[in-house]
């Protein structure tokens, strides 16, 4: 388990839901009975989606999979169709971006 400190010495960003799982694991196991920790899973999932980010993920290659499918489908897809910026560039994963992070080369 990480120390609970963030890079700034203050709070890390999951230490809140660390603290909800493990508020839920004592309060659920404190009468020596560990058949009750399955009542702590939603505070899991949340901890280690805070720590891993995988539902995010998941979520986001969906995404890019139904982007890429959608632009096979339609292949006179233009950027006025879809209402998109006039300074927008299509990154490697094919979603569109402004290009304000990347630099020009």
């Amino acid at each position: 388990m990480a120390s609970g400190y963030g890079l700034n010495g203050g709070v890390s960003r999951c230490f809140p839901f660390w603290q909800d799982l493990l508020s839920c694991y004592v309060v659920n196991t404190a009468g020596g009975d560990s058949n009750e920790k399955w009542k702590c899973i939603p505070q899991r999932d949340d901890y280690l989606e805070c720590l891993h980010h995988r539902k995010e993920i998941d979520k986001t290659k969906a995404i890019n999979a139904a982007y890429r499918r959608y632009e096979i489908a339609h292949a006179g897809f233009s950027k006025a169709e879809t209402g998109g910026a006039a300074g927008a560039k299509t990154t490697v994963g094919g979603v569109k971006g402004l290009g304000l992070l990347a630099k020009d080369s």
